[in-house]
Protein backbone atom coordinates (compact mmCIF):
# COMPACT_ATOMS: atom_id res chain seq x y z
CA UNK A 1 0.00 0.00 0.00
CA UNK A 2 1.17 2.94 -1.29
CA UNK A 3 2.43 6.32 1.29
CA UNK A 4 0.48 8.96 1.05
CA UNK A 5 1.51 12.21 2.51
CA UNK A 6 -1.44 13.91 1.72
CA UNK A 7 -4.78 12.39 2.40
CA UNK A 8 -6.14 12.47 -1.16
CA UNK A 9 -9.80 12.99 0.47
CA UNK A 10 -8.98 16.50 1.72
CA UNK A 11 -6.86 17.43 -0.91
CA UNK A 12 -7.35 16.91 -4.75
CA UNK A 13 -4.81 15.45 -6.30
CA UNK A 14 -4.51 17.62 -8.92
CA UNK A 15 -4.30 20.68 -6.45
CA UNK A 16 -0.77 18.87 -5.48
CA UNK A 17 0.22 18.74 -9.41
CA UNK A 18 -0.72 22.38 -9.57
CA UNK A 19 1.46 23.25 -6.46
CA UNK A 20 4.42 20.98 -8.49
CA UNK A 21 3.76 22.63 -11.97
CA UNK A 22 3.99 26.00 -10.00
CA UNK A 23 7.27 24.92 -8.05
CA UNK A 24 8.70 23.42 -11.09
CA UNK A 25 8.82 26.59 -13.31
CA UNK A 26 10.29 28.55 -9.90
CA UNK A 27 13.36 26.53 -10.24
CA UNK A 28 13.84 26.52 -13.81
CA UNK A 29 13.58 30.37 -13.32
CA UNK A 30 15.47 30.47 -10.33
CA UNK A 31 18.41 28.67 -12.07
CA UNK A 32 17.77 30.39 -15.36
CA UNK A 33 17.96 34.26 -14.24
CA UNK A 34 20.87 34.32 -11.39
CA UNK A 35 23.19 34.60 -13.76
CA UNK A 36 21.67 38.27 -14.38
CA UNK A 37 22.96 39.09 -10.43
CA UNK A 38 25.80 36.99 -10.19
CA UNK A 39 27.75 38.95 -13.45
CA UNK A 40 27.39 41.80 -11.81
CA UNK A 41 29.34 41.09 -8.75
CA UNK A 42 31.70 38.82 -10.86
CA UNK A 43 33.02 41.03 -13.64
CA UNK A 44 35.28 43.81 -12.72
CA UNK A 45 33.89 47.80 -12.96
CA UNK A 46 35.33 49.93 -15.91
CA UNK A 47 38.19 51.57 -13.70
CA UNK A 48 39.62 54.91 -13.96
CA UNK A 49 43.62 54.76 -13.66
CA UNK A 50 43.24 55.10 -9.44
CA UNK A 51 41.65 51.70 -9.57
CA UNK A 52 38.31 53.47 -8.88
CA UNK A 53 35.06 52.48 -10.99
CA UNK A 54 32.31 54.99 -12.69
CA UNK A 55 29.25 56.23 -11.06
CA UNK A 56 26.34 55.43 -13.61
CA UNK A 57 24.76 58.16 -15.36
CA UNK A 58 21.87 58.45 -13.88
CA UNK A 59 23.87 58.35 -10.25
CA UNK A 60 25.81 61.23 -12.05
CA UNK A 61 22.94 63.28 -12.55
CA UNK A 62 20.61 63.17 -9.90
CA UNK A 63 23.51 62.80 -7.04
CA UNK A 64 26.92 64.05 -7.80
CA UNK A 65 27.09 67.26 -9.44
CA UNK A 66 26.85 70.78 -8.02
CA UNK A 67 25.07 73.77 -8.88
CA UNK A 68 26.66 74.29 -12.23
CA UNK A 69 26.01 70.73 -13.03
CA UNK A 70 29.82 70.12 -13.23
CA UNK A 71 30.60 66.70 -11.73
CA UNK A 72 32.78 66.77 -8.52
CA UNK A 73 33.25 62.84 -7.50
CA UNK A 74 32.98 60.69 -10.53
CA UNK A 75 34.10 57.69 -8.71
CA UNK A 76 33.31 55.26 -6.07
CA UNK A 77 35.25 52.14 -4.59
CA UNK A 78 33.72 48.98 -5.14
CA UNK A 79 32.67 45.95 -2.84
CA UNK A 80 34.72 42.62 -2.37
CA UNK A 81 32.39 39.84 -3.18
CA UNK A 82 34.82 37.75 -4.28
CA UNK A 83 37.40 37.21 -7.44
CA UNK A 84 36.16 39.80 -10.11
CA UNK A 85 37.21 39.22 -14.07
CA UNK A 86 38.00 41.50 -16.66
CA UNK A 87 34.84 40.47 -18.82
CA UNK A 88 33.85 43.04 -21.35
CA UNK A 89 30.58 43.98 -22.85
CA UNK A 90 30.72 41.62 -25.56
CA UNK A 91 31.85 38.57 -23.08
CA UNK A 92 28.93 39.12 -20.53
CA UNK A 93 26.27 39.31 -23.19
CA UNK A 94 27.62 35.63 -24.34
CA UNK A 95 27.66 34.64 -21.04
CA UNK A 96 24.20 35.57 -20.45
CA UNK A 97 22.62 34.56 -23.36
CA UNK A 98 24.39 30.92 -23.41
CA UNK A 99 21.73 29.46 -22.00
CA UNK A 100 19.50 30.31 -24.01
CA UNK A 101 21.43 28.88 -26.99
CA UNK A 102 20.84 25.53 -25.26
CA UNK A 103 17.43 26.53 -24.12
CA UNK A 104 16.71 26.68 -27.86
CA UNK A 105 18.31 23.73 -29.41
CA UNK A 106 16.34 21.12 -26.83
CA UNK A 107 12.62 22.79 -27.17
CA UNK A 108 11.34 20.41 -30.20
CA UNK A 109 12.77 18.27 -29.26
CA UNK A 110 11.85 18.34 -25.91
CA UNK A 111 8.30 18.11 -26.62
CA UNK A 112 8.95 14.74 -28.37
CA UNK A 113 10.62 13.35 -25.67
CA UNK A 114 7.77 14.31 -23.40
CA UNK A 115 5.55 12.24 -25.68
CA UNK A 116 7.55 9.00 -25.78
CA UNK A 117 9.41 8.55 -22.75
CA UNK A 118 7.16 10.50 -20.38
CA UNK A 119 7.33 14.09 -19.14
CA UNK A 120 8.23 13.51 -15.39
CA UNK A 121 11.40 11.36 -16.63
CA UNK A 122 12.54 13.95 -18.61
CA UNK A 123 12.09 16.89 -15.95
CA UNK A 124 13.24 14.66 -13.12
CA UNK A 125 17.02 14.10 -15.85
CA UNK A 126 16.58 17.58 -16.33
CA UNK A 127 16.58 19.08 -12.96
CA UNK A 128 19.32 16.99 -11.77
CA UNK A 129 21.90 17.59 -14.40
CA UNK A 130 21.33 21.54 -14.13
CA UNK A 131 21.36 21.38 -10.10
CA UNK A 132 25.17 19.79 -10.43
CA UNK A 133 26.28 22.37 -12.82
CA UNK A 134 24.98 25.25 -11.51
CA UNK A 135 27.15 23.98 -8.11
CA UNK A 136 30.15 23.52 -10.24
CA UNK A 137 29.76 27.53 -11.40
CA UNK A 138 32.32 28.78 -9.45
CA UNK A 139 34.73 26.02 -10.61
CA UNK A 140 33.94 26.57 -14.33
CA UNK A 141 34.19 30.67 -13.79
CA UNK A 142 37.74 29.82 -12.50
CA UNK A 143 39.00 27.82 -15.16
CA UNK A 144 38.01 30.81 -17.46
CA UNK A 145 34.94 32.49 -19.24
CA UNK A 146 34.56 29.53 -22.00
CA UNK A 147 34.35 27.03 -18.93
CA UNK A 148 31.54 29.06 -17.62
CA UNK A 149 29.68 29.75 -21.22
CA UNK A 150 29.34 25.93 -21.72
CA UNK A 151 28.55 25.33 -18.61
CA UNK A 152 25.43 28.01 -18.75
CA UNK A 153 24.83 26.22 -22.27
CA UNK A 154 24.11 22.60 -20.97
CA UNK A 155 22.41 24.24 -18.29
CA UNK A 156 19.70 25.81 -20.72
CA UNK A 157 20.24 22.69 -22.78
CA UNK A 158 18.99 20.14 -20.37
CA UNK A 159 16.61 23.10 -19.03
CA UNK A 160 14.85 23.52 -22.92
CA UNK A 161 12.54 20.23 -22.06
CA UNK A 162 10.80 21.51 -19.41
CA UNK A 163 8.24 23.75 -20.88
CA UNK A 164 7.24 21.14 -23.14
CA UNK A 165 6.99 18.29 -20.72
CA UNK A 166 5.08 20.50 -18.53
CA UNK A 167 2.36 21.07 -21.17
CA UNK A 168 2.22 17.51 -21.61
CA UNK A 169 1.59 17.22 -18.26
CA UNK A 170 -1.40 19.92 -18.44
CA UNK A 171 -2.90 18.19 -21.52
CA UNK A 172 -3.03 14.86 -19.31
CA UNK A 173 -4.25 16.29 -15.86
CA UNK A 174 -6.55 19.29 -16.95
CA UNK A 175 -10.06 19.47 -17.66
CA UNK A 176 -10.60 22.42 -20.40
CA UNK A 177 -12.75 24.40 -17.74
CA UNK A 178 -9.55 24.61 -15.83
CA UNK A 179 -7.06 25.70 -17.91
CA UNK A 180 -6.71 29.27 -17.18
CA UNK A 181 -6.06 28.63 -13.64
CA UNK A 182 -3.19 25.96 -14.98
CA UNK A 183 -1.77 28.34 -17.03
CA UNK A 184 -1.32 30.62 -14.13
CA UNK A 185 0.56 28.01 -12.44
CA UNK A 186 3.28 27.86 -15.47
CA UNK A 187 3.82 31.44 -14.20
CA UNK A 188 6.01 29.99 -11.25
CA UNK A 189 8.88 31.21 -12.96
CA UNK A 190 7.51 34.76 -12.18
CA UNK A 191 7.81 34.11 -8.63
CA UNK A 192 11.18 32.10 -9.01
CA UNK A 193 12.65 35.40 -10.31
CA UNK A 194 10.82 37.75 -7.89
CA UNK A 195 12.55 35.77 -4.75
CA UNK A 196 16.12 34.76 -6.42
CA UNK A 197 17.24 38.26 -7.50
CA UNK A 198 16.65 40.24 -4.01
CA UNK A 199 18.18 36.67 -2.02
CA UNK A 200 20.97 36.64 -4.28
CA UNK A 201 21.87 40.04 -3.60
CA UNK A 202 21.28 39.27 -0.30
CA UNK A 203 23.26 36.09 -0.41
CA UNK A 204 26.35 37.66 -2.56
CA UNK A 205 26.52 41.04 -0.09
CA UNK A 206 27.21 38.76 3.17
CA UNK A 207 28.77 35.51 1.42
CA UNK A 208 29.93 36.49 -1.82
CA UNK A 209 28.92 35.52 -4.98
CA UNK A 210 30.22 32.02 -4.55
CA UNK A 211 27.52 30.94 -2.80
CA UNK A 212 25.10 32.30 -4.78
CA UNK A 213 25.50 29.22 -7.07
CA UNK A 214 26.07 26.82 -4.40
CA UNK A 215 22.63 27.73 -2.49
CA UNK A 216 20.60 27.59 -6.26
CA UNK A 217 22.12 24.38 -6.87
CA UNK A 218 21.48 22.69 -3.45
CA UNK A 219 17.75 24.06 -3.65
CA UNK A 220 17.34 22.72 -7.08
CA UNK A 221 18.28 18.87 -6.15
CA UNK A 222 16.84 19.17 -2.97
CA UNK A 223 13.19 19.65 -4.76
CA UNK A 224 14.17 16.89 -7.44
CA UNK A 225 13.23 14.43 -4.41
CA UNK A 226 9.52 16.16 -4.15
CA UNK A 227 9.25 15.72 -7.78
CA UNK A 228 9.96 12.57 -8.16
CA UNK A 229 7.16 11.53 -5.05
CA UNK A 230 4.37 13.68 -6.11
CA UNK A 231 4.64 13.30 -9.97
CA UNK A 232 3.20 10.83 -12.41
CA UNK A 233 2.45 11.66 -16.28
CA UNK A 234 -0.93 10.55 -15.54
CA UNK A 235 -4.09 10.21 -13.21
CA UNK A 236 -4.13 6.78 -15.05
CA UNK A 237 -0.54 6.13 -13.48
CA UNK A 238 -0.79 8.06 -10.09
CA UNK A 239 -1.21 5.64 -7.37
CA UNK A 240 -2.78 7.79 -4.84
CA UNK A 241 -5.24 9.10 -6.56
CA UNK A 242 -8.94 9.51 -5.83
CA UNK A 243 -10.92 7.47 -8.24
CA UNK A 244 -13.72 9.77 -8.15
CA UNK A 245 -11.30 12.41 -9.05
CA UNK A 246 -9.92 10.42 -11.82
CA UNK A 247 -12.94 10.17 -13.21
CA UNK A 248 -14.02 13.64 -13.02
CA UNK A 249 -10.45 14.48 -15.19
CA UNK A 250 -11.30 12.30 -17.44
CA UNK A 251 -14.48 13.05 -18.39
CA UNK A 252 -13.39 16.48 -18.50
CA UNK A 253 -10.90 15.52 -20.94
CA UNK A 254 -13.05 13.98 -22.92
CA UNK A 255 -11.69 12.50 -26.65
CA UNK A 256 -9.36 15.24 -27.56
CA UNK A 257 -6.49 13.10 -25.61
CA UNK A 258 -5.53 10.05 -27.39
CA UNK A 259 -4.68 7.11 -25.20
CA UNK A 260 -1.88 5.35 -27.60
CA UNK A 261 1.30 7.36 -28.47
CA UNK A 262 1.52 8.95 -31.67
CA UNK A 263 3.84 10.80 -34.41
CA UNK A 264 3.17 14.54 -34.38
CA UNK A 265 1.74 15.50 -37.97
CA UNK A 266 4.71 17.89 -38.57
CA UNK A 267 3.68 18.91 -42.10
CA UNK A 268 0.40 19.68 -40.55
CA UNK A 269 1.34 21.96 -38.05
CA UNK A 270 4.21 24.08 -39.77
CA UNK A 271 1.44 24.75 -43.24
CA UNK A 272 -0.83 25.47 -40.49
CA UNK A 273 -1.61 30.03 -40.30
CA UNK A 274 -2.92 29.51 -36.76
CA UNK A 275 0.24 27.96 -35.50
CA UNK A 276 2.72 30.00 -37.23
CA UNK A 277 0.31 33.23 -36.05
CA UNK A 278 1.22 31.69 -32.46
CA UNK A 279 4.80 31.64 -33.23
CA UNK A 280 5.07 35.16 -33.96
CA UNK A 281 2.77 35.83 -30.70
CA UNK A 282 4.71 33.65 -28.50
CA UNK A 283 8.13 35.23 -30.08
CA UNK A 284 6.74 38.61 -28.92
CA UNK A 285 6.13 37.42 -25.67
CA UNK A 286 9.46 36.12 -25.10
CA UNK A 287 11.41 38.96 -26.50
CA UNK A 288 10.11 41.43 -23.92
CA UNK A 289 10.10 38.48 -20.78
CA UNK A 290 13.58 37.43 -21.73
CA UNK A 291 15.10 41.43 -22.53
CA UNK A 292 14.36 42.52 -18.87
CA UNK A 293 14.87 39.53 -17.13
CA UNK A 294 18.78 39.60 -18.77
CA UNK A 295 19.90 43.31 -19.43
CA UNK A 296 17.00 44.87 -16.55
CA UNK A 297 19.05 44.33 -13.44
CA UNK A 298 21.95 45.86 -15.38
CA UNK A 299 19.94 48.37 -16.62
CA UNK A 300 19.19 49.57 -13.03
CA UNK A 301 22.55 49.09 -11.57
CA UNK A 302 24.64 50.51 -14.48
CA UNK A 303 22.57 53.26 -15.51
CA UNK A 304 20.01 54.11 -12.93
CA UNK A 305 22.53 53.73 -10.24
CA UNK A 306 21.09 51.38 -7.18
CA UNK A 307 23.44 48.94 -5.76
CA UNK A 308 23.42 45.10 -5.92
CA UNK A 309 20.16 44.59 -3.34
CA UNK A 310 18.54 47.34 -4.34
CA UNK A 311 18.95 46.21 -7.72
CA UNK A 312 17.56 42.58 -6.99
CA UNK A 313 14.22 43.51 -5.42
CA UNK A 314 13.12 46.15 -8.05
CA UNK A 315 14.41 44.34 -11.32
CA UNK A 316 12.35 41.49 -9.46
CA UNK A 317 9.23 43.99 -8.94
CA UNK A 318 7.50 43.02 -12.64
CA UNK A 319 7.95 39.69 -12.41
CA UNK A 320 5.97 39.57 -8.86
CA UNK A 321 3.28 41.77 -10.66
CA UNK A 322 3.42 39.54 -14.24
CA UNK A 323 2.17 36.70 -11.39
CA UNK A 324 -0.54 38.57 -9.60
CA UNK A 325 -1.61 39.12 -13.03
CA UNK A 326 -1.55 36.01 -14.48
CA UNK A 327 -3.75 34.34 -12.16
CA UNK A 328 -6.58 37.19 -12.16
CA UNK A 329 -6.37 36.73 -15.98
CA UNK A 330 -6.44 32.83 -15.15
CA UNK A 331 -9.03 32.86 -13.45
CA UNK A 332 -11.03 35.66 -15.53
CA UNK A 333 -10.56 33.31 -18.34
CA UNK A 334 -12.54 30.37 -17.01
CA UNK A 335 -15.00 32.48 -15.67
CA UNK A 336 -15.94 33.47 -19.41
CA UNK A 337 -15.11 30.01 -20.86
CA UNK A 338 -17.81 28.69 -18.17
CA UNK A 339 -20.34 31.49 -18.90
CA UNK A 340 -19.35 31.24 -22.88
CA UNK A 341 -19.44 34.75 -22.92
CA UNK A 342 -16.70 34.61 -26.22
CA UNK A 343 -15.58 31.74 -28.57
CA UNK A 344 -11.74 30.95 -28.12
CA UNK A 345 -10.61 32.81 -30.99
CA UNK A 346 -12.13 35.43 -29.82
CA UNK A 347 -11.07 35.23 -26.46
CA UNK A 348 -7.60 34.77 -27.31
CA UNK A 349 -7.71 37.87 -29.09
CA UNK A 350 -8.70 40.50 -26.68
CA UNK A 351 -6.65 40.06 -24.75
CA UNK A 352 -3.90 40.04 -27.11
CA UNK A 353 -4.12 43.77 -26.80
CA UNK A 354 -3.21 43.66 -22.49
CA UNK A 355 -0.34 41.04 -22.74
CA UNK A 356 1.00 42.19 -26.07
CA UNK A 357 0.12 45.48 -27.07
CA UNK A 358 0.12 47.59 -23.82
CA UNK A 359 3.27 46.14 -22.38
CA UNK A 360 4.99 47.59 -25.53
CA UNK A 361 3.32 50.98 -25.24
CA UNK A 362 4.54 51.01 -21.63
CA UNK A 363 7.82 49.86 -22.67
CA UNK A 364 7.89 53.15 -25.49
CA UNK A 365 6.43 55.44 -22.31
CA UNK A 366 9.46 54.16 -20.30
CA UNK A 367 11.85 56.32 -22.72
CA UNK A 368 10.34 59.54 -21.58
CA UNK A 369 10.94 59.11 -17.58
CA UNK A 370 14.60 59.93 -18.32
CA UNK A 371 16.55 59.48 -15.07
CA UNK A 372 13.62 59.34 -12.99
CA UNK A 373 13.72 56.12 -11.27
CA UNK A 374 10.31 55.78 -9.85
CA UNK A 375 8.77 56.68 -13.18
CA UNK A 376 11.09 53.67 -15.07
CA UNK A 377 10.66 51.10 -12.29
CA UNK A 378 6.59 51.76 -12.31
CA UNK A 379 6.50 51.60 -16.19
CA UNK A 380 8.45 48.62 -16.58
CA UNK A 381 6.52 47.01 -13.92
CA UNK A 382 2.93 47.78 -15.15
CA UNK A 383 4.39 46.33 -18.47
CA UNK A 384 5.89 42.83 -17.43
CA UNK A 385 2.33 43.45 -15.35
CA UNK A 386 -0.12 42.91 -18.07
CA UNK A 387 1.89 40.47 -19.71
CA UNK A 388 0.42 38.09 -17.23
CA UNK A 389 -2.59 37.84 -19.26
CA UNK A 390 -0.46 35.80 -21.70
CA UNK A 391 -2.34 33.07 -19.69
CA UNK A 392 -4.90 33.67 -22.06
CA UNK A 393 -2.79 34.12 -25.46
CA UNK A 394 -0.21 32.48 -26.21
CA UNK A 395 0.60 30.14 -23.10
CA UNK A 396 -3.02 28.52 -23.53
CA UNK A 397 -3.42 28.62 -27.38
CA UNK A 398 -1.39 25.30 -28.18
CA UNK A 399 -4.18 23.42 -25.95
CA UNK A 400 -6.59 24.48 -28.22
CA UNK A 401 -4.77 24.04 -31.54
CA UNK A 402 -3.71 20.38 -30.68
CA UNK A 403 -4.01 18.70 -26.71
CA UNK A 404 -2.30 15.64 -27.98
CA UNK A 405 0.33 17.39 -29.43
CA UNK A 406 0.41 20.04 -26.39
CA UNK A 407 3.92 19.60 -25.78
CA UNK A 408 5.40 19.35 -29.63
CA UNK A 409 3.73 22.54 -30.39
CA UNK A 410 5.08 24.78 -27.02
CA UNK A 411 8.48 22.81 -27.97
CA UNK A 412 8.23 24.66 -31.36
CA UNK A 413 7.21 27.78 -30.41
CA UNK A 414 9.62 27.87 -27.51
CA UNK A 415 12.17 26.97 -29.25
CA UNK A 416 11.49 29.82 -32.02
CA UNK A 417 11.08 32.39 -29.50
CA UNK A 418 13.99 31.50 -26.86
CA UNK A 419 16.11 32.84 -29.75
CA UNK A 420 15.13 36.46 -28.13
CA UNK A 421 17.12 35.04 -25.08
CA UNK A 422 20.26 35.42 -26.84
CA UNK A 423 19.76 38.08 -29.34
CA UNK A 424 18.43 40.48 -27.00
CA UNK A 425 21.56 40.25 -24.93
CA UNK A 426 23.84 40.47 -27.30
CA UNK A 427 22.25 43.42 -28.86
CA UNK A 428 22.72 45.11 -25.33
CA UNK A 429 25.82 44.31 -25.59
CA UNK A 430 26.69 45.80 -28.82
CA UNK A 431 24.83 49.02 -28.16
CA UNK A 432 26.31 49.85 -24.56
CA UNK A 433 30.18 48.63 -25.88
CA UNK A 434 31.06 51.78 -25.99
CA UNK A 435 28.77 53.80 -24.13
CA UNK A 436 26.23 52.79 -21.30
CA UNK A 437 24.53 55.68 -21.01
CA UNK A 438 20.59 56.69 -21.63
CA UNK A 439 20.55 57.40 -25.20
CA UNK A 440 21.89 53.65 -25.94
CA UNK A 441 19.45 52.25 -23.58
CA UNK A 442 16.35 54.63 -25.37
CA UNK A 443 17.29 52.72 -28.44
CA UNK A 444 16.53 48.93 -26.81
CA UNK A 445 13.48 50.07 -25.10
CA UNK A 446 12.10 51.58 -28.76
CA UNK A 447 13.31 48.04 -30.39
CA UNK A 448 11.63 45.39 -27.43
CA UNK A 449 8.28 47.81 -27.71
CA UNK A 450 7.96 47.57 -31.38
CA UNK A 451 8.43 43.37 -31.40
CA UNK A 452 5.61 43.37 -28.93
CA UNK A 453 3.27 45.44 -31.08
CA UNK A 454 4.21 43.79 -34.71
CA UNK A 455 3.49 40.34 -33.08
CA UNK A 456 0.56 41.05 -31.69
CA UNK A 457 -0.80 42.37 -35.30
CA UNK A 458 0.21 39.70 -36.66
CA UNK A 459 -1.73 37.10 -34.36
CA UNK A 460 -4.88 39.34 -34.32
CA UNK A 461 -5.53 38.43 -37.94
CA UNK A 462 -4.28 35.25 -38.69
CA UNK A 463 -4.40 33.27 -35.12
CA UNK A 464 -7.46 31.18 -33.99
CA UNK A 465 -8.66 28.99 -31.31
CA UNK A 466 -10.08 26.21 -32.81
CA UNK A 467 -9.34 22.52 -32.09
CA UNK A 468 -6.99 21.81 -35.51
CA UNK A 469 -8.22 19.13 -38.06
CA UNK A 470 -4.56 17.72 -37.46
CA UNK A 471 -4.89 17.21 -33.70
CA UNK A 472 -5.94 13.29 -34.36
CA UNK A 473 -6.43 10.94 -37.72
CA UNK A 474 -8.61 8.73 -36.24
CA UNK A 475 -12.07 9.92 -37.39
CA UNK A 476 -13.63 8.89 -34.33
CA UNK A 477 -11.47 11.75 -32.42
CA UNK A 478 -11.73 14.07 -34.90
CA UNK A 479 -13.52 17.61 -33.61
CA UNK A 480 -13.82 20.79 -35.41
CA UNK A 481 -15.38 23.99 -35.30
CA UNK A 482 -17.72 24.53 -32.34
CA UNK A 483 -18.65 21.58 -31.16
CA UNK A 484 -14.52 21.05 -30.38
CA UNK A 485 -15.35 21.52 -26.47
CA UNK A 486 -18.39 20.05 -25.93
CA UNK A 487 -17.28 17.54 -23.53
CA UNK A 488 -16.60 19.58 -21.19
CA UNK A 489 -20.58 20.09 -20.41
CA UNK A 490 -20.66 16.19 -18.52
CA UNK A 491 -17.67 17.49 -16.54
CA UNK A 492 -18.54 20.76 -15.40
CA UNK A 493 -21.45 19.10 -13.70
CA UNK A 494 -19.33 16.61 -11.94
CA UNK A 495 -18.08 16.96 -8.86
CA UNK A 496 -14.99 16.28 -6.70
Amino acid sequence: MACNIFPNDLIPMRSIIWVMLFTCTFILYMIRVNMSILIIAMVEPGKSLDSKVFVPECSLKNNYTNDTGSHFDKYVSYPDYGPRYEWDKKLQGLILSAYFWGFTITGIPGGALAEKFGPTKVITISFLVSGGLTLLGPLAASWHAIALIVSRFLIGLFGGVVYPCLHSLVARWVPAQEKGKFMGALLGGAMGTVCTWPLLGTVIENLGWNWGFFSNGAIVLLWCVAWIYFVRDSPTDHPRINITEKEYIEAGLGVTINKQKKIAPYKDIFTSIPFLALVVLHFGNLWGLFFLMTAGPTFMSSVLGFDLGHTGILAALPYLARLIFGFIFGSIGDFIRKHQWMSTTMTRKSFVFLSHIMPGLLLLGQTFTGCNANWAIILITLSLGLNGSSTLTNLQNSQDLAPNFAATLYGIINCIGSTTGFISPLIVGYLTSKHNGLDEWHIIFYIGSSVYIACAIFFIFFGSGDLQPWNSTEESTTKVGAENHAYISDAENTKV
